[in-house]
């Protein structure tokens, strides 16, 4: 057995006994496995947060970009840092103060059952795309660590199998004790991986002088364009507000100043693993140019001391379970939460709740896994589907600081227009007009609000209870 895959085992091994001891603390119904009986400290927020950001594409799809666009790919971690920010200062606090559990159940207090129904649909949608990713970068890490041993779909197998039991253990607990292990991980994995790499291939003037000509390597925009990276912000800070991943850790913190500055530590937390991972694609461009772009960080690490480059995929592969849990996570919440319970067994006991959330879980989790082996580029993918998340934080943020102008129809036809929206960019080439989808995305749904603010009659109150029917 190779020391690389001793250290990978060895943190498999502590990941399941962290999520046994979280077992203990998660049991005791719904709110416990789903919410971490909102408890998490500032700490566990912080960690929550920066496990769910930095997952595959802040990883290995980082590096990827970087092998064709330079460093500037790490702007992407760099947008995942901005929309923590934001979220922290906007709107985290405000989903602990408001005791919710989902933005479909927010949709449905204040706007209609029909905004409901739409929003968990796209929100799902979301979950399992991005859920699909970690299995993507999963194989490519665990395929480079012992290529013996796994195939690039034998690793992807295993890193749903593994990540889907520490979700089902333990639940939030399970993902935020996890992380503050997986973040140290990281830290030390990915700081000291690039530090090896740079230093091996003679620094980094001399990794510049033999990258190809062409593209402004090291410039702050690189091979990406203007409108690319500031698509990545706008992308992250409208999902960070609204996707089930962050509403799940805000709502399960123990208080809303938690809430708040978990998510502003999470931000300083997040920034700097982008561009150090990036600088790891420009370090396989130059050893091994011919490589597959998903596969260059790991193959670079590889070429490492064998405890530095165990220690430093390890890492990835952290990256990648602290994501995944969440996501997975997020996604049988919204299942069971916005759908079972409420459309199908209102009056559902605690026990047997629980236990639909891990059915849930576990179907979610197969079903992402066939996703992934029809996924292609990691970056691509998901800021396509996170795209999505643009109508409910237009909507959120009305609610919040524009109530004037919402109307009862307006979560229901601006997440349809949304939805719309991007199938036609996917299927119809002639609506491209924009270089970036979440430029058509925003341009949509804000024009179907207005619209519907002025055609619907019908307002908005912001203490609007929520309302249980079967109607």
């Amino acid at each position: 057995m190779s020391i690389q895959f001793s250290i990978v085992v060895l943190y498999i091994f502590m990941l399941f006994v962290i999520s046994l001891y979280a077992k203990r603390k998660a049991a005791g119904g719904s709110v416990n496995f789903l919410f971490g009986g909102r408890k998490m400290n500032t700490l566990l927020v912080a960690a929550n947060v920066t496990g769910l950001a930095v997952g595959a594409a802040s990883t290995i799809g980082v590096a990827e970009n970087a092998f064709t666009a330079g460093i500037a790919a790490g702007w992407y971690n760099g947008a995942w840092s901005a929309g923590a920010l934001v979220m922290g200062i906007l709107a985290a606090g405000k989903y602990r103060e408001m005791n919710c559990t989902t933005i479909p159940e927010l949709f449905e207090r204040y706007y209609d059952k029909k905004g409901r129904v739409i929003s968990v649909i796209g929100l799902i949608t979301i979950q399992l795309v991005i859920t699909s990713m970690q299995y993507l970068a999963g194989g490519a890490i665990l395929s480079s660590l012992l290529p013996e041993i796994f195939s690039f779909t034998g690793g992807m197998i295993t890193s749903a199998v593994v990540f889907i039991s520490i979700t089902l253990i333990g639940g939030l607990w399970s993902s935020g004790l996890s992380n503050v292990v997986s973040v140290v991980l990281i830290y030390v994995g990915v700081i000291t991986g690039t530090i090896m790499t740079v230093n091996q291939q003679g620094g980094l003037p001399a990794i510049a002088a033999k990258l190809p000509p062409g593209t402004d390597w090291f410039g702050p925009i690189g091979g990406l364009g203007l409108a690319t990276i500031v698509a990545w912000f706008a992308v992250m800070i409208t999902q960070s507000i609204t996707a089930q991943g962050p509403v799940q850790i805000a709502c399960g913190a123990a208080s809303a100043k938690a809430s708040k500055h978990g998510f502003i530590w999470g931000a300083v937390l997040i920034f700097p693993i982008g561009f150090l991972c990036a600088v790891m694609g420009l370090a396989a461009k130059v050893a091994m140019p011919n490589v597959q772009a998903t596969l260059a960080m790991p193959k670079i690490i590889m070429g490492l001391d064998p405890i530095i480059s165990g220690t430093t995929l390890a890492a990835l592969w952290a990256a990648d379970v602290s994501t995944a849990c969440t996501l997975l996570l997020g996604a049988g919440t919204l299942f069971s939460q916005d759908i079972y319970k409420r459309f199908i067994n209102s009056d559902v006991t605690e026990s047997k709740y629980v236990i639909i959330n891990r059915v849930t879980i576990l179907a979610l989790g197969i079903l992402t896994l066939w996703l992934a082996f029809n996924a292609v580029g990691i970056l691509k993918t998901l800021l396509l589907g996170l795209s999505l998340t643009t109508a409910f934080t237009l909507v959120f943020l009305c609610t919040l600081f524009a109530p004037g102008l919402c109307r009862r129809s307006s979560a229901f036809y601006t997440t349809l227009a949304g939805i719309l929206a991007l199938l036609a960019w996917q299927f119809i080439p002639a609506v491209r007009i924009f270089a970036q989808p979440i430029y058509l995305e925003w341009s949509v749904c804000l024009l179907t609000f207005l619209i519907v603010a002025i055609v619907d009659t019908r307002k908005i109150t912001t203490d609007q209870p929520i309302i249980i029917t079967n109607e």
